[in-house]
């Protein structure tokens, strides 16, 4: 969501990550919110190599477009970053490691394009609900305790199993924008 009105941006995060960015001269802010849902990343692999960065590559760009079409400049883009918790209580295990790889890419990303990382609040294990606010472009963080983390990865796991058996019948190339 990307926005030029005072108003305030929010969402629910476990794994998943929410970039906040904003240009400070024009007054524009835009919200991203991506899970990386594809079965083919590794915490090893960089993220323009895994499919699963691509997904987050396509919500970054998105986002950056949007923003520059309400009359953002890019070279005036801050950003700040939250989310990619270990919802999951598993330990080691490649594929429960979305918080970790969602971390790593929103920080990757953000170094590529040159797009300065002023805060972050990435990692740990609790989930957060975040609100962004337009008229000094802070972000109000709650962390969520952990009876409603559980919650949340219940509701991620779910999700990740619709995913994996869409993904079957889906041709690769077609992608799935969430509202």
């Amino acid at each position: 969501m990307v926005n030029k009105d005072e108003l305030v941006l929010h969402t629910l995060l476990g794994s998943c990550v929410a970039a906040c960015l904003y240009d400070p001269v024009n007054k524009v802010i835009g919200m991203n919110h991506f899970l990386l849902s594809n079965r083919r990343y590794s915490r090893e692999l960089p993220y323009t190599k895994a499919e699963a960065g691509r997904y987050g590559v396509y919500s970054m760009e998105l986002l950056i477009n949007a923003m520059l079409k309400q009359g953002a400049s890019r070279k005036n883009l801050r950003a700040k970053a939250f989310g990619g918790a270990a919802v999951f209580n598993t330990t080691g295990d490649n594929f429960f490691c979305v918080g970790d790889v969602n971390s790593r890419f929103i920080r990757e990303f953000l170094d590529t394009e040159k797009i300065p990382l002023v805060t972050a609040d990435l990692g740990g294990s609790d989930g957060r609900v975040i609100y962004f606010f337009k008229t000094d472009f802070s972000v109000y963080v709650r962390k969520i305790k952990k009876i409603y983390a559980e919650s949340i990865a219940r509701q991620e796991k779910r999700y990740w199993k619709k995913a994996l058996i869409k993904q079957d019948e889906v041709p690769p190339s077609a992608v799935e924008l969430w509202g």
